[in-house]
């Protein structure tokens, strides 16, 4: 994965942002809308896109495009920069291929223990019923 490459495939669009803010609010677009179209890109190899595509399932629209927002600063520019980190996280979280799990065997003490707990309990439950006379 080459970070510039990526980010030269990125689009940013500017739009106001919501909230309080006052006059700022109403008159700059501060807010900062990042697209990245995880199919067509060609920075990511194929099984680097269907891996991600696997992962980020409910963040991509049905056309295969990511969509993050940020307006939690008055700066354009300040934002531009969380969005761009925030992006570059989420693909590396999505890029981490998981360990494939190693089945293991249930060792004879921990069997052998719970079917003593299990005939206690047997046992306290008989205790507890009346005797047949």
């Amino acid at each position: 994965m080459e970070i510039e490459k990526i980010i030269s495939e990125l689009s940013f669009k500017a739009v106001r942002s919501s909230g309080a803010g006052g006059q700022n609010v109403n008159k700059v677009s501060s807010k900062v809308v990042l697209t990245f179209d995880l199919l067509n890109s060609q920075s990511l190899t194929d099984e680097e896109k269907e891996l991600s595509q696997k992962k980020l399932k409910s963040k991509l629209t049905s056309e295969g495009i990511l969509i993050l927002n940020c307006d939690e600063d008055r700066s354009q520019l300040k934002n531009k920069e969380i969005i761009i980190k925030r992006f570059l996280e989420i693909i590396k979280k999505a890029l981490i291929v998981p360990k494939e799990r190693k089945a293991t065997k249930i060792p004879k003490s921990v069997i052998e223990k719970r079917l003593k707990d299990k005939s206690t309990n047997s046992e306290i439950k008989q205790n507890r019923k009346k005797p047949n006379l």
